[in-house]
């Protein structure tokens, strides 16, 4: 199974955004998922299965628990064969913080306009 087979289905995307903020039990992963996506604990335990043969996660025991982690090697892969399509989208990227930053200091400036206003001084601050 390719890893774009894997990460192919918004379930195990979803386990993944779980486990990348932390290592979790199989309980709790189950429990958002359960609620979540309304499947069942085979369900999700098959997804983890997955996660698991192909690399993306790992697993260790911890007593009567499967604490499960992201094994971050299978997602430096898909990040190294995505670097050549970086290019379609950095420049718009780029583009796009440029028009953020210029909105925020258009409104930085509107609101000190609007404070000096307030004051009745009538004078404008600089930038």
């Amino acid at each position: 199974m390719h890893a774009f087979d894997v990460l192919g289905d918004p379930v195990r995307r979803r386990i993944l955004e779980l486990l990348a903020e932390g290592e979790r039990t199989a309980g709790e992963v189950t429990s958002v998922i359960r609620a979540e996506f309304g499947i069942s604990q085979p369900a999700v335990s098959q997804h983890l299965r997955v996660l698991r043969e192909h690399g993306f996660a790992t697993v260790r025991p911890e007593g009567t628990r499967r604490l499960y982690a992201v094994d971050p090697g299978p997602l430096r892969e898909v990040d190294a064969w995505l670097e050549r399509y970086r290019g379609f989208w950095s420049q718009p990227l780029d583009a796009l913080a440029t028009e953020l930053a210029r909105g925020a200091r258009e409104r930085r400036l509107a609101e000190r306009r609007a404070e000096d206003e307030a004051d009745g001084t009538g004078q404008e601050r600089t930038a």
